[in-house]
């Protein structure tokens, strides 16, 4: 196998160029058998050129020996086995030295060009030898088989190593690239699997967003107005008792409509299907729990979720608690979609509520217009009178508010704007698509 850079360094156990202890062994026999038979057939060789014995016999034994360097050089191979072809020695040296060439990464021009020349050089020796073979009287086979027999040697030696090299070749070229493939691949799936935790942490924070959202507004107005009651009973408990007995109702419904509402909600991030007593319950996955925050919140008013039917209750839930609220309407009152009407609702309600935290007192204007295919809303404040007993109720804030509207408006395609009046009050505007 062909390695590089660090595969390489880490494949490179055996000694000098073999990758692998095995793969010297074996070279190191295959030098051993090919140098005892061209040694052999250098006796032969050494008689018929006249040479003496040991002469031919160390020339056959260095020629066989070349295997030793067939992974490292196998052109090299191939050559010396053609130049001693014509000293009809070193088959073993051939067929080894032509798959080897054969299995290698070397151009296939190359090896085309060697194997030819190794089949041309068996071709002419064979009929060679067989011509000398008829002309010394003893002819091994028929003159007119001569041809045949030649090309069959040629082709019996050289064809099925050259074939064999070339699919063991192609074969490890495959599982390589099978292998970089799988690598790729592996690389490919860490990469998606990185991305996707980070789209879930993504998705938990936008869940965790969602979730604080929406138990803000399922809890925010109802504690506010509470807070705003109390602060009322406070100042008129002595001097009208009956309104104070108003108040306290007020202030004992709301609070068990908050209590209901978080409960809900808490009980959803407690346990996954409501029962009771179990030791273990199967923990949600946060999208779940925060869809079910959202249904809990969307069940503020009624089961039926927040609507813009409900506006009226919602103003004169304001005007109980001493805020003046003027409401008016423009256009034909329609239906919208669900999450539409819920939003628009959710947006006048805390607008409502930062008035009551942060200009109680003031004159507001809630208004609502239904244009061709939006709807608009604007929640207007003057200026705080300067003194006043709803501001002793000091209701805190955790400027998430204005966040969350914009959040849900833009969530839907809208949008969104709020900032101070020229004449010292507050504004808060949205525009929804009627059909988001």
């Amino acid at each position: 196998m062909t390695l590089t850079g660090d595969d390489r360094t880490t494949a490179m156990t055996g000694p000098w160029w073999w990758e692998r202890w095995r793969g010297a062994a074996l070279d190191v026999g295959l030098a051993v058998v090919s140098a005892a038979e061209c040694g052999a057939e250098g006796v032969t060789f050494a008689r018929d050129s006249g040479l003496p014995a040991p002469v031919g016999v160390v020339f056959g034994v260095l020629a066989g020996a070349a295997l030793l360097i067939r992974r490292r050089w196998p052109v090299a191979v191939v050559l010396i086995s053609i130049a001693i072809t014509p000293a009809q020695m070193g088959v073993l040296l051939t067929v080894v030295g032509l798959y080897t060439l054969a299995a290698s990464e070397l151009p296939r021009r190359i090896t085309g060009a060697l194997a030819g020349m190794s089949m041309a050089g068996t071709l002419i020796v064979a009929m060679v030898r067989a011509n000398q073979d008829m002309a010394e009287g003893s002819p091994s086979i028929a003159s007119e088989f001569i041809p045949f027999f030649a090309v069959t040697a040629a082709i019996g030696v050289t064809a099925p190593p050259v074939l064999l090299g070339l699919y063991v070749g192609a074969r490890r070229r495959l599982v390589e690239g099978m292998r970089e493939r799988a690598d790729s691949l592996e690389r490919e799936l860490q990469l998606l699997a990185e991305r996707a935790e980070e789209r879930a942490e993504w998705a938990r924070n936008e869940e965790r967003t969602r979730i604080a959202r929406e138990m803000h507004d399922v809890v925010a107005h109802r504690v506010s107005l509470m807070v705003v009651h109390a602060a009322a009973l406070q100042a008129v408990a002595r001097k009208d008792p009956e309104k104070a007995v108003r108040n306290a109702a007020l202030v004992g419904d709301m609070g068990r409509q908050a209590l209901t509402e978080l409960r809900e909600m808490l009980g959803v991030l407690r346990t996954g299907d409501g029962s009771k007593g179990a030791k273990y319950v199967e923990p949600l996955p946060l999208a779940a729990v925060g869809a079910a925050a959202a249904a809990a919140a969307s069940r503020a008013v009624d089961e039926d979720g927040p609507c813009l039917a409900e506006l009226e209750e919602l103003v004169g839930q304001s005007r109980a608690a001493g805020m003046a609220v003027d409401l008016s309407v423009q256009g034909e009152p329609r239906d919208c979609s669900a999450d539409v009407e819920q939003t628009a609702y959710r947006v006048v309600q805390e607008a409502l509520t930062n008035v009551h935290k942060h200009a109680a007192g003031a004159k507001t204007y809630v208004r609502l217009a239904y244009r061709g295919a939006e709807i608009a809303m604007q929640v207007e404040n003057e200026p705080p009178p300067e003194a006043g007993g709803s501001q002793d109720a000091r209701l805190p804030s955790g400027g998430n508010g204005l966040v969350g509207m914009k959040e849900r408006v833009t969530g839907l395609g809208g949008v969104f704007v709020s900032g101070p009046t020229d004449g010292g009050g507050f504004r808060v505007s949205a525009v929804l698509p009627a059909a988001a």
